[in-house]
């Protein structure tokens, strides 16, 4: 008999847990503005919620199992000391679903109100639970928050009782549960799935791999084994491993597709290795190990599938990756948190199998294995696309999700990729990358641009807290006005850029890449002890880019401002204002004269629930103009023609400010504010620069490539597109300040940089309309 290796101080101490791993039985949950967010808990649990932004209300409200509405009696609240659920403030669909099938009504719902409008950011609310229940923490919406501002964000977090079970890490059911099962560490099981059902396999501590094969049912059948293929896969799905989304299929050896990959909260897989094997502990000293090749032969056996030495598999939650410099294939601790899964559906009858890999002498399991959970869902189960995104570590987990615009879009493309927490159109079925760009440019395109970050800056300090943070001069900003700005470090790298709008004098709206954004202006508030909030709109406020020469003329059949409001065609480059779709007693928005294109344009900012209104107004208006939606693909063309920075290609933390091509955007005749020493030093003796490459030819580089002089590199791309009216590929890069003079030639890198170049002449930014003539016209 086998014997697992197993170190006993390892198993009986605390298991090590990197930084956001926390531990098993901890739940985390972040509330959004305008939305209410759920926990399932036990009875002894402790309950705290925590006010992120500060001045912002909340409400909690619980769903004991025989009730049939929702309230904060459990909690010891007198009735009398409870309020109405603001049901037109919040998102109240979930809640509703689960009155619904037990014939109760929300509108008798309460709760307990936690925070109000005087609340410090980080104020802290801790209670008890005596019964198990599912807990709602509701962060309701203020109406008319687009005009003057608002925003919220609380952290719901729950600490079981003392005796915990590793139950309470698995996730909530995605559907009917059909069978579910518990893998012991160290040990396999075989199951069938139909087709049309799907398979859940959970990590239920975090940190531990799951070895997974499928075999066809009909081969079997027929006396063939016919299984995963991870060459096949990787061939069709054009990636390390399949991901929510197109390519998302695991297929056999006959290139039928066998399962679909739907949710994955990791995105961290291994399709490259076996199983582990007997011969591989007995290769490092480990004779007579427990293994998972030989645990897969065991649990196959009742199939009359043959056994096999080494087992190919699909290892969910196995941290691996190829090395690019030698093709070293290299591993470490797993990326998987406790509850974390990867759902499938099965596109044809299967027999699987799932292990809980025994590996203790690796850190793939976190040097000490632990269970498996797997759950089978019936095939009317309703499950979405999905993959898992956090702003920071610590943060709870959250599923991409449709935007508000979803409805119309998705009947006009299945291209979506991931923005963060959002599913974006790359480009529409009926028109291509191509047509949108050329619609961009001579009349007008529509985009979905709402993974923009949006944050309010509230109170009588947030002029001095932004000015102190970024790197324009606050203190001339207007209302109705804008710019756009950067907030450095203290070494002059960008942490994030965006577009500050004075709402009104003490109300700021910075709209941005990055959630880090509010952190840091957070910190920086409590540091200097500003009177200040800095309130997140979530997805309640999303964004349209209306971009093109003739988007003034499609607007001016549908914006309605006010007297007190600046008109359109008074609006300036960088100036907004609050209007209405139609008429006075239409859905308000704020209009930007803004955009990412370089062409005329301007955006538009809502709430959620008038996305919808807005979206067929613009479009139903811009038809006659020759209006199309654009995606992402044509956005990238215009952009990088307009010479437009981006995150992660021409900033970020390995590069100023200066070098990125930012200067325009730094303010050094304003007072002292993060990051300028070093930007006035780096400005003296800049050792690289940002410039534009232009190529003779359709063929371009990628990110990352190597810019050379000779077999010197003296540079790097950091985007790359063709362009359809240049002709040609261009891109931009960053090189050497003695390498970035006008008409200077270059070669760009394929390959390993030298087999292949790409011959290129370096010119200015941006490659067209370098006065921004059309953008302010």
């Amino acid at each position: 008999m086998q014997k697992m290796r197993l170190e006993g101080h390892i198993l009986n101490g605390a298991r090590p847990r990197l930084r956001g791993l926390g531990k098993p039985t901890v739940l985390v949950e972040d509330v959004l503005c305008g939305e209410a967010a759920r926990l399932d808990v036990k009875a002894g649990s402790t309950l705290s919620v925590t006010n992120v932004d500060g001045g912002g209300p909340a409400l909690l409200t619980l769903l004991l199992p025989d009730q049939r509405t929702y309230s904060a009696t459990p909690l010891g609240v007198p009735v009398a000391d409870q309020d109405r659920l603001p049901l037109e403030h919040f998102d109240r669909r979930e809640m509703e679903a689960l009155l619904r099938a037990r014939d109760g009504k929300i509108a008798d719902a309460t709760g307990v109100a936690l925070f109000d409008t005087t609340s410090e950011p980080g104020a802290l609310h801790v209670t008890k639970v005596t019964q198990d229940c599912s807990v709602f923490v509701i962060a309701p919406v203020t109406r008319g928050f687009v005009e003057t501002g608002g925003g919220s964000r609380f952290a719901l977090r729950v600490q079981p009782p003392d005796n915990p079970s590793t139950e309470l890490a698995l996730p909530r059911p995605l559907g009917r549960i059909k069978d579910e099962w518990r893998i012991a560490r160290g040990t396999a099981l075989a199951y069938e799935v139909r087709k049309g059902q799907f398979v859940q396999v959970i990590d239920v501590e975090g940190q531990q791999c799951s070895d997974f094969m499928a075999m066809r049912a009909s081969a079997l059948d027929d006396g063939v084994e016919r299984y995963i293929d991870s060459t096949v896969s990787r061939t069709m799905a054009r990636a390390a491993y399949p991901l929510p989304g197109l390519h998302d299929k695991f297929y056999d050896q006959d290139i039928r597709p066998l399962l679909a990959v739907r949710q994955d909260t990791v995105g961290r897989h291994d399709t490259y290795a076996l199983a582990c094997t007997a011969r591989g502990y007995e290769d490092r000293g480990f004779p007579g190990h427990i293994n998972c090749s030989d645990n897969i032969s065991n649990a196959f056996a009742p199939y009359s599938i043959a056994r096999r030495a080494a087992w190919p598999a699909i290892n969910f939650f196995f941290n691996s990756w190829v090395d690019p410099g030698h093709g070293g294939l290299s591993s470490d601790e797993a990326w998987s948190r406790p509850g974390d899964y990867v759902a499938m559906e099965a596109l044809t009858d299967l027999v699987c199998v799932s292990t809980a890999c025994p590996d203790d002498v690796d850190p793939i399991n976190g040097w000490n294995p632990t269970d498996i959970h797997v759950r089978i869902y019936e095939e009317d189960s309703s499950i979405t696309h999905s993959v898992s995104w956090r702003a920071q570590p610590e943060d709870g987990a959250k599923l991409t999700r449709h935007s508000a615009f979803h409805p119309r879009t998705s009947k006009l493309t299945s291209h979506f990729n991931v923005s963060r927490d959002l599913w974006m159109p790359t480009h529409f079925d009926a028109t291509g990358a191509i047509e949108e760009y050329w619609a961009c440019k001579t009349a007008a395109t529509l985009q979905d641009m709402s993974g923009l970050r949006k944050y309010d800056v509230i109170g009588p300090d947030a002029a001095a807290l932004l000015q102190h943070c970024l790197t324009r001069n606050v203190e001339k900003l207007a209302q109705h006005r804008g710019f756009y700005a950067l907030m450095c470090d203290e070494r002059g790298s960008v942490l994030d850029d965006g577009t500050l709008f004075c709402i009104e004098p003490t109300i700021y709206r910075w709209c941005c890449g990055s959630d880090n954004s509010a952190l840091h202006l957070r910190e920086m508030a409590e540091k200097l002890g500003l009177q200040v909030h800095v309130r997140s709109l979530g997805h309640r406020m999303v964004n349209l880019a209306l971009q093109g020469p003739k988007s003034r003329d499609i607007l001016s059949k549908i914006v309605f401002t006010q007297p007190g409001r600046p008109a359109l065609e008074n609006i300036k480059w960088f100036g907004f204002t609050i209007a209405r779709l139609k008429d006075r007693d239409g859905p308000v928005f704020m209009l930007c004269r803004t955009g990412f294109t370089g062409e005329l344009g301007y955006e538009i900012f809502c709430d959620r629930d008038d996305a919808l209104a807005i979206w067929d107004g613009v479009m139903d208006a811009g038809a006659p103009d020759g209006l199309v939606p654009m995606g992402g693909a044509a956005l990238d063309m215009v952009r990088i023609e307009a010479g437009l920075m981006i995150a992660g290609a021409e900033f970020g933390p390995d590069v100023d400010a200066m070098e990125s091509g930012l200067s325009f955007a730094v303010d050094f005749k304003k007072d002292d504010f993060i990051g300028r020493k070093a930007l006035e030093r780096n400005k003296a003796a800049m050792r690289r620069r940002l410039v534009g490459l232009t190529f003779s030819g359709k063929e371009m580089p990628e990110h990352g490539d190597p810019v050379f002089v000779d077999r010197e590199q003296v540079g790097v791309v950091t985007s790359a597109t063709y362009s359809p009216q240049l002709g040609h590929a261009i891109a931009m890069a960053r090189v050497a300040v003695e390498n970035s003079d006008d008409g200077q030639k270059l070669e760009t890198g394929r390959l390993d940089g030298h087999m292949k170049r790409l011959p290129c002449t370096v010119c200015a930014l941006p490659f067209l309309d370098p006065k921004r003539e059309k953008a302010r016209a």
